[in-house]
């Protein structure tokens, strides 16, 4: 749990300073919100990588933080500024297992 919180933070912290310093954006606050989103991915790709859990509650556990993450950015923004969250969120999450999935334990833990 403890490296999944890690994964979380350097993911959120470096997807924010990648957007911050070379893209612009009109608003901190949704960098923020999609750096958090970027740095999710991560963390629960991390936390689910695990034989003990199915391929299917990977997946649904999955689809539920993006139907939290739509949830919370169209509370704050629209839902047009929340969409591109789940995006970001799918694509860095279908990363980590392809990149996985190339390794003899189709695992990035071990």
């Amino acid at each position: 749990m403890q490296k999944a919180l890690i994964y979380f933070a350097l993911g959120t912290v470096v997807s924010f300073l990648i957007n911050y310093f070379f893209i612009s954006s009109e608003s901190i606050a949704l960098e923020v919100y999609y750096a958090v989103a970027f740095g999710a991915a991560w963390g629960i790709a991390y936390y689910l990588d695990t034989p003990d859990i199915t391929l299917p509650k990977k997946l649904g556990l999955s689809f539920i933080v993006m139907a939290i993450l739509v949830f919370i950015g169209t509370l704050i923004f629209k839902l047009e500024l929340a969409i591109p969250s789940i995006l970001k969120f799918s694509m860095v999450f279908v990363a980590y297992y392809v990149i996985a999935s190339f390794r003899a334990t189709k695992s990035l833990r071990k």
